[in-house]
């Protein structure tokens, strides 16, 4: 995952470490890759360092070959290195499109295959010689990956919904590519209002694929939490005999939710599953084979009870696991961290480690007994205001009943890719979620402007979506994040640079003849004015619209106030028929596409 601040340290002592990935050796001992820190460190349980590579950007994963031999690190956004397991001897180095986490060795350890979470896409490699064996496109924000138990199948955990968030359905899918020729097999698509998923883990014996995620109640207006009405988060199951959607579990209680999964392991024996919450500071510790007992029950039910509906009925019926917050009961144990963020997860025989992204701390928990050892990590530093408020973003603990945090909605401090119904604006008018990037910037807040700054929206958002109140200090460390948070640019830049395409594209945005300019102008591409354009419906008809900023427009799909629009193309096509949003219906399917490639490059 390449969320994060960007390498900044925080003290005249010390140094950040932000540790992003975790690796078990048959040693027992540690490997960790510090995104804050820049590293790549062998270590003992007890934080001693035996071995330090220093890289030249974040680290934002790690893989260790299955016999042991090598470590593969991504890093500064289009590197992935081998490295000598025992010493950290730096050897081969390979370039892949923009975003590069999450690498995997193949079962035999012959392939190796990176994410790219910006560019969209998974690369393979031939371990040996380097050689680039395929590249192929998923869906959206690639963030994490499985090999299946066969190796023929890599699992691919697709961070956001593609779809209009308009639309009757809005999720995340799972990319099922096959390993050897990179052919996507299939797609598997999570219940409605799944996002965010952040960890897919697959178990050794074959029977199942476990991702996890949020499930967000988005059809709902924000009138309150209790019993997850908002955001609840959750464990999928996938068979992988038939790729097919299983079951989604919620790892929330009835009045105290899990906020933020991050990170999923299973034993080597596949009879326990460990989720981290992130937002929470926990591991879920869960029985597999109970889990799956209970599912096939349930569904058993569920299909004698409905087998005499008729179809069209029974399109209505639903099983309830995913409402249901007690499913878990008396299959799963919650264990307290102690440390803050475990986005790294390791699941051993009786062990699992977890790294604390924020605490910079390593906690050993005994899975059997749910004893935990918690270790800093050495020549740690104090979290500097910037790290502060990037840490209250992400704490699901600062919210009532622990269901959310403010990362729930805006993952990577940018969108979630659904509309919500917030009561800012009135009910039964719900809106797309916006990016935070550039918003002390661009103000006013809100589709309809209806908050005078992001300043005032960040403490409205903690009152009346996290129900919850802070002291002011937490609320400035926040405005101090989203002031400073880095942008890794467009993966469209080639080298930094505009393509051809988009170069063409740029002298149709800046022509008189489409009128581009005339809103979105100036560095940051808005005016910071409000018009009517055409697009309220409801109770927003006739009502002027903020103009956004086109900055990192690339990763913000969803397009428009209500996310009409899927993509860019769309915006200037089929959601722009009476050229009211620019003028654009004299443009060629050539034009277009230029366009498109100048606006996703900003």
């Amino acid at each position: 995952m390449v969320f994060g601040s960007g390498g900044r340290l925080d003290a005249q002592q010390g140094f950040a470490h932000a540790p992003t990935a975790i690796a078990v050796k048959a040693d027992g001992t540690l490997l960790l890759a510090e995104y804050e820190g820049q590293r790549l460190v062998h270590l003992q349980t007890d934080g001693h360092e035996l071995a330090v590579a220093r890289l030249r950007g974040n680290a934002t994963g790690l893989a260790l070959s299955p016999d042991g031999a090598t470590v593969a690190a991504t890093w500064g956004g289009t590197n992935v290195t081998l490295y000598s397991a025992d010493g950290l001897e730096a050897g081969r180095t390979m370039r892949v499109p923009l975003g590069a986490c999450a690498p995997r060795f193949s079962a035999d350890g012959a392939r190796l295959f990176v994410l790219s979470q910006w560019a969209g896409d998974v690369t393979a490699f031939d371990v040996a010689s380097g050689e680039e064996l395929w590249r192929t496109p998923v869906l959206r924000q690639p963030v994490d990956a499985a090999v299946s138990a066969d190796g023929g199948k890599l699992y691919v955990a697709n961070l956001l919904p593609v779809d209009a968030s308009n639309g009757p359905i809005v999720s995340a899918q799972i990319s099922v590519l096959d390993t050897a020729s990179g052919e996507t097999r299939s797609t598997i698509r999570l219940p409605d209002g799944s996002q965010s998923v952040l960890g897919i883990a697959a178990a050794p014996n074959g029977e199942a694929v476990y991702a996890v995620h949020l499930l967000s109640r988005y059809h709902l207006p924000t009138t309150q939490l209790e019993r997850g009405w908002m955001n609840t988060n959750a464990i999928s199951v996938i068979d992988p005999a038939t790729d097919t959607h299983v079951a989604t579990v919620l790892l929330d209680d009835v009045d105290r939710g899990a906020a933020n999964p991050w990170a999923v392991g299973v034993t080597p024996n596949s009879q326990t599953v460990v989720v981290a919450s992130a937002g929470t500071h926990e591991v879920s510790v869960i029985d597999a084979r109970a889990l799956r007992a209970k599912i096939d029950q349930v569904r058993a039910d569920f299909e004698a009870r409905v087998a005499d509906l008729p179809a069209d009925a029974r399109q209505y019926e639903t099983d309830g696991i995913s409402e249901d917050l007690t499913f878990l009961l008396g299959m799963r144990q919650r264990i307290d961290l102690g440390l803050n963020g475990p986005r790294a997860l390791q699941v051993v025989a009786g062990r699992a480690f977890a790294a604390g992204y924020f605490s910079d701390q390593i906690a050993v928990v005994e899975l059997g007994s749910g004893q935990v050892t918690l270790t800093d990590l050495r020549n740690k530093a104090p979290l500097s205001k910037y790290r502060r408020g990037e840490m209250n973003f992400a704490d699901g603990s600062l919210c009532f009943q622990n269901w959310q945090s403010c990362l729930s909605c805006h993952p990577g401090t940018r969108a979630d890719g659904l509309n919500w119904d917030l009561l800012n604006d009135g009910i039964g008018n719900p809106k797309n979620t916006k990016s935070m990037y550039l918003t002390f910037r661009t103000p006013p807040a809100m589709a309809l402007g209806v908050r005078e700054s992001i300043a005032a929206a960040v403490r409205a958002g903690v009152r009346v979506i996290q129900f919850a109140v802070r002291p002011e200090e937490d609320y400035e460390a926040i405005d101090e994040y989203l002031q400073n948070m880095p942008s890794p640019g467009s993966p469209l830049l080639v080298d930094g640079k505009l393509t051809a395409s988009a170069q063409r594209g740029k002298v149709i945005f800046e022509s008189d003849e489409t009128g581009c300019l005339s809103c979105h102008s100036g560095e940051l591409y808005t005016d910071l004015q409000q018009y009517e354009m055409g697009m309220g419906l409801g109770q927003d008809e006739g009502l002027p619209f903020d103009t956004p900023t086109l900055i990192e427009l690339w990763r913000t799909a969803p397009y428009l106030h209500d996310g009409r629009a899927a993509t860019i193309q769309d915006v200037l096509t089929t959601c722009n028929p009476d050229d009211r949003h620019g003028k654009t219906s004299h443009l060629s399917p050539a034009e277009i596409a230029d366009l498109t490639e100048f606006l996703g490059s900003l």
